[in-house]
């Protein structure tokens, strides 16, 4: 996610707690955080997906054939 739009889902958090937000505002936040939790699912999966476990013996096996067992 952009550095702006980090910066701006910071500064609307900072507003709640100081105000109530408009209606616009409010939509932006929540537009916002949907697209950040997004991106994080995506890379926390990439992330899981291209875990290799190293067994005793040596042997690697990906993460995702482990959970197929």
């Amino acid at each position: 996610m952009e550095k702006t739009k980090l910066d701006r889902i910071n500064e609307l958090a900072r507003l709640s707690k100081e105000r109530e937000l408009f209606p616009i505002e409010k939509d932006e936040q929540a537009r916002l955080r949907k697209e950040y939790i997004a991106e994080w699912r995506q890379s926390t999966i990439s992330l899981l997906e291209n875990t290799v476990i190293v067994n005793p013996d040596g042997t690697r096996r990906p993460l995702s054939k482990m959970k197929k067992q």
